[in-house]
């Protein structure tokens, strides 16, 4: 079998009876993008939790670069430290400014000192185009450049690996693109990233590799070119005949 950097393994996650992973295997190489594509509920958020140790998981094996990332014994923090997530609802602390909200963790888990911590929440937030708005609370800015910061606050801890839960599914149609544009930055500068998406455009444009998942099994799996114009399986195909 072979190792990604990190690697999945007979992954399985249950709610009482409701079995949400069932025997999830996949790999994911460093500098690949991977995205997660099925219908709500094929168990896509659960799996990027259990990546980050949000959700314990009940069976399989969760590597990163080598290393158990999952089971008893793991150092949370030090895998949070690794392993960045964006969420859905962006999650900004609503009383700190937006650079604050981008130094916190820097400062509070890395121990870096404040003037650092400062410099490189100035460099991230002039990367998005967001420097001018350093100093307002979060609640003043749009969906699109709150996400665009909660973005680069996970990536204010140097991650090793990015994951993404559906960043922009809560947004208003023409702040998708703004996301989008970033995360393409990201995949082009070599960041190792996982995302559930329900935007097909960017996971052919983007995705390393798409994983399509249907009622907490990984069905089928391939490059973009490959996933969208010959799906092997028929349950894909239907999937992206509804999706596309």
């Amino acid at each position: 079998m072979s190792h990604g950097f990190l690697s999945i393994s007979g992954l399985e996650k249950s709610y009482g009876n409701h079995r949400v992973l069932q025997g999830i295997d996949m790999q994911v190489d460093r500098h690949n993008v991977v995205c997660l594509i099925g219908a709500s509920g094929s168990g896509k958020s659960t799996l990027l939790r259990c990546i980050n140790a949000l959700e314990p998981i009940d069976a399989g094996v969760i590597m990163l670069d080598g290393d158990p990332v999952s089971g008893l014994g793991v150092d949370v923090n030090r895998l949070r430290r690794r392993v960045g997530m964006v969420f859905q609802s962006y999650n900004l602390f609503p009383h700190l400014s937006v650079i604050e909200n981008i130094m916190i963790a820097p400062m509070k888990v890395a121990g870096m000192g404040r003037v650092e911590a400062r410099a490189k929440a100035e460099t991230l937030l002039a990367r998005i185009g967001l420097a001018n708005r350093a100093n307002y609370r979060p609640d003043r800015l749009s969906g699109g450049q709150q996400q665009r910061v909660a973005i680069i606050r996970a990536m204010a801890m140097d991650p090793e690996v990015l994951l993404l839960d559906e960043v922009t599914s809560a947004l208003d149609p023409e702040l998708v693109g703004e996301v989008l544009d970033i995360l393409k930055d990201l995949a082009r500068s070599g960041m190792t990233m996982v995302l559930a998406t329900h935007e097909m455009g960017f996971a052919r444009e983007v995705a390393s590799e798409v994983c399509f998942l249907q009622h907490g099994k990984l069905v089928e799996k391939g490059p973009p070119g490959q996933i969208f114009t010959e799906p092997r399986e028929e349950e894909t195909r239907r999937f992206l005949r509804r999706a596309l």
